[in-house]
């Protein structure tokens, strides 16, 4: 075992979470689990819950939904690459996560951002057009 990492069970979610490197700080950790972006097996968690090896964890970041397991307990924040050894996300999420990544870039070709803003007279037109 690595510093930082232990068997106890006294270890905040916030703290995990901030640990594992899913959010910058604890405060936006504490932010997110108080605003329902965490779930803790299945239900809605607050942030003082201790973390448990073997919970999942269902987490709301941007367009994605992440569902994790926890695998080990750290409380200190290390490197990106042993901060993924904290946990294991699941088979079924990265499916959904890769199918819904190809519909945004479908969507994106298919609504493509213009290079430019439209000038007055444009969008003088756009309103007309929208009948505003």
């Amino acid at each position: 075992m690595t510093q930082g990492q232990s068997d106890n069970t006294d270890i905040r979610l916030d703290k995990w979470l901030w640990a594992a490197r899913f959010y910058k700080t604890r405060a936006i950790a504490k932010e997110m689990i108080n605003g329902g972006k965490v779930h803790y097996n299945g239900q809605r968690a607050k942030s003082s819950r201790n973390a448990e090896i073997g919970a999942v964890l269902k987490i709301r970041q941007g367009y994605d939904d992440k569902e994790i397991v926890i695998k080990k307990l750290s409380q200190l924040r290390q490197s990106g690459a042993i901060a993924q050894e904290l946990y294991e996300e699941t088979a079924t999420s990265l499916a959904k996560r890769a199918i819904n990544a190809e519909q945004r870039r479908l969507n994106m070709l298919n609504n493509p951002i213009p290079d430019q803003k439209p000038d007055k007279k444009q969008r003088r037109q756009l309103m007309r057009f929208k009948d505003l």
